[in-house]
């Protein structure tokens, strides 16, 4: 896979196009920084003539003197010598850093053992190498069908074949010591080429091969990582991890090589903590080590009789271990309080460089005008919004004035009922209750608190007093009906008016 440095516009990878098809370990695979490139020396002639070189995409490295008068850049396509012939290779590193790697793999520059480089990659070298590294795919299928067929217990993980074509590697994995003297004979019949065995183990075959790891980058074996040191559930105990395979296994079936990189923290971190507190005793019952905090120096303890577990600091756990030694028991443990807090998430504050909007900034945008517009009484002139309810409001205005008013109800004799009272609120009270016949029981209404509602009052006759002509509203609002007028009782005349009963029936 690539990486996103060197990606095109055409969708298709830079590292791709520059240096062939990449690896699954990616096409900065075991690449390195000079960060030593830009600092000036005084005599640039007695620098470092030794130039690491990379093969098959950083799958191999080695280091070639240059004895030419070229001077070479990270990335540059070189021949160097091979067996019986040249291989091709790009300049991984130059300088002196080169010189700071040469003495830490204990390699002399005078030492005769370092090949030399021929020239600079035409044309015609580059077309052989691609033409020789076309092959390898099918010659690793063809060499593992022939190792099946002779019975051996060993896996061809890959093959890499000098850019002329004379020489090939088989990197292979086995658990025992292999006889492939017979293999190696059918190899050179069959792919015509010089054949040079070497054993690596599953963690170099999980670097060859690539991934991604459970942390979402990829393999350290595969990018940077060459020594490879021996990982053993103890680095996992003083980690205070549990001892799952599944989870502390790479994809080369190994413990994991990050399972070191903390472990020397953690070696630190221990020194304070005492060694002899495994076990201690209160008068309940035993209680036993479960794990040690560092980050909070504290010791968590268990009793064989509960499963709740009780964190001790240090200096309590000490006092109890002494305490035992001169066979005294304390009562209860002096636990500490653990509170856990929470991280507060805190939202970043992004400046909007590309136009994109949030949609939680629309939905704040709008609630906010609602909220105005609500405060303020009514939507603001001018706007959208208003500019639709205004029309409506005027759609329904000029309806309700061209539909005729709707027709009061009558009784049987066709005369209109009076309209009911209303409050100041224009509100209509509530109706009193009738019979079948249309008259009110005998029973006078309730409130809701149960007490007896006032009777409305009567005229000298026993009629109730009804209520006058409708507003001058509603007889402009009917036209060619002439509203009925209700007839006042003749002893009401000069009396205040008061609230008449809707049921216009004698009480």
């Amino acid at each position: 896979m690539a990486c996103g440095s060197c990606g095109t516009g055409g969708g298709a990878p830079g590292g791709c196009q520059s240096h062939g098809s990449c690896a699954s370990g990616g096409c900065n695979r075991m690449n390195v920084h000079d960060w030593l490139a830009n600092l000036p020396f005084s005599d640039p002639e007695s620098g470092c003539r030794i130039v690491e070189v990379s093969f098959n995409n950083g799958s191999r490295k080695d280091y070639f003197k240059n004895t030419t008068t070229h001077f070479f850049e990270k990335g540059d396509m070189i021949a160097v010598e091979g067996v019986s012939g040249f291989d091709v290779g790009s300049v991984n590193m130059t300088g002196e850093l080169v010189r700071l790697q040469l003495k830490k793999n204990n390699i002399k520059e005078e030492s005769a053992d370092i090949k030399k480089i021929l020239r600079r990659a035409n044309e015609t070298d580059l077309n052989k190498c691609r033409e020789t590294k076309a092959r390898e795919k099918d010659v690793m299928i063809r060499s593992r069908a022939i190792a099946k067929q002779l019975n051996l217990d060993m896996k061809v993980a890959e093959v890499e074949i000098q850019a002329d074509g004379r020489k090939a590697t088989f990197f292979y994995i086995a658990d025992d010591r292999v006889d492939f003297r017979e293999l190696i004979k059918i190899y050179a019949g069959e792919f015509k080429v010089k054949v040079e065995m070497k054993q690596i183990g599953a963690r170099q075959e999980a670097g060859k091969v690539g991934g991604i790891g459970s942390c979402g980058r990829e393999l350290c074996c595969s990018t940077w990582l060459t020594d490879f040191k021996s990982v053993n559930t103890n680095a996992a105990r003083y980690q205070n991890l549990s001892i799952n395979q599944t989870k502390l296994s790479g994809q080369c079936g190994r413990l994991k090589c990050c399972l070191n990189y903390e472990l020397d923290t953690y070696l630190d971190a221990l020194q304070n903590f005492p060694d002899d507190c495994d076990m201690i005793e209160v008068s309940r019952s035993r209680a036993f080590l479960v794990k040690k905090d560092i980050f909070r120096n504290l010791m968590w303890y268990t009793m064989p009789d509960s499963t709740k577990q009780y964190p001790l600091t240090i200096e309590s756990v000490q006092k109890i271990k002494a305490l035992n030694r001169q066979g005294i028991k304390p009562v209860e443990l002096e636990t500490v309080e653990v509170v856990s807090k929470k991280p507060v998430e805190i939202e970043p504050t992004y400046v909007d460089v590309v136009g994109q909007i949030s949609l939680k900034s629309l939905e704040k945008t709008s609630r906010k005008r609602r909220e105005n517009e609500r405060d303020q009484g009514g939507p603001q002139q001018g706007g959208r919004d208003n500019g639709n309810e205004n029309r409506r409001g005027r759609e329904q205005s000029g309806n309700n004035q061209n539909r005729p008013q709707q027709r009061p109800p009558q009784n049987r004799e066709g005369q209109g009922q009076p309209r009911a009272p209303q409050s100041k609120d224009g509100q209509a009270p509530q109706r009193p209750p009738q019979n079948r016949g249309g008259q009110a029981p005998q029973r006078p209404p309730q409130n809701r608190d149960g007490q007896n509602q006032q009777r409305p009052p009567q005229n000298r006759e026993g009629h109730v007093h009804q209520r006058p002509n409708p507003p001058a509203a509603n007889r402009q609002a009917q036209p060619g009906r002439q509203p009925q007028k209700h007839p006042q009782n003749r002893g009401t005349q000069g009396r205040p008016k008061q609230a008449p009963d809707n049921n216009n029936e004698k009480s």
